[in-house]
């Protein structure tokens, strides 16, 4: 059994692959080596395409679109962290959706938007439904972190505008904390 060609998968005599320049090449004839050649500079330029489409879009990105892809990274890693909690506020378990609901606004108190202290698993229904179930989540947050931390978190802050070099910053350091715990967790769980 002979070698098969690499654009149109025939059969490539014995004879041809020995001696035949194209046939040594993999191809069974000189028309499929130019439809194989054809076929790969295409796909360098689509791959070429792809990588300044990804340059130009990364251009037009605003700040508040590196704060959404931080604040991502940084509510997976709130996610991972507390997986094996309860919600924060109903103290529930359940098969539903979880947030990373934040205990002081990121609206109002933008610069603890990225403070894990602020910040703890809650069910999709305190958090949407119920506003934060925020008067639930003191009680419990009280327990989780002390009265001194959530009297730190309480109290004043200095207001806090993160540059867009900070915020990439923040979703590189929050991507590998995740990765790093869910490893962690991944090799506890086996």
């Amino acid at each position: 059994m002979g070698r098969k060609c690499k654009q149109c998968k025939t059969e490539i005599p014995a004879v041809k692959a020995c001696k035949d320049f194209v046939g040594k090449k993999g191809y069974c004839s000189i028309e499929c080596m130019g439809k194989h050649g054809m076929a790969k500079a295409k796909e360098a330029a689509a791959k070429r395409e792809r990588k300044e489409h990804k340059a130009r879009k990364e251009k037009l990105k605003t700040r508040s679109d590196y704060a959404k892809e931080a604040q991502a990274e940084f509510n997976r890693f709130i996610r991972i962290r507390d997986d094996h909690l309860p919600c924060i506020s109903c103290g529930r378990h359940h098969s539903g959706q979880y947030h990373a609901g934040h205990y002081r606004t990121v609206g109002g108190n933008p610069e603890l938007r990225f403070d894990e202290l602020n910040c703890h698993k809650q069910c999709s229904v305190c958090n949407n439904h119920k506003s934060g179930n925020i008067v639930e989540y003191r009680i419990n947050l009280v327990q989780r972190i002390g009265s001194d931390q959530l009297e730190w978190l309480e109290g004043p802050h200095e207001p806090k505008k993160y540059t867009i070099e900070e915020l990439r910053a923040i979703k590189l350091e929050y991507r590998v904390k995740a990765n790093e715990l869910k490893k962690k967790l991944d090799l506890i769980g086996q």
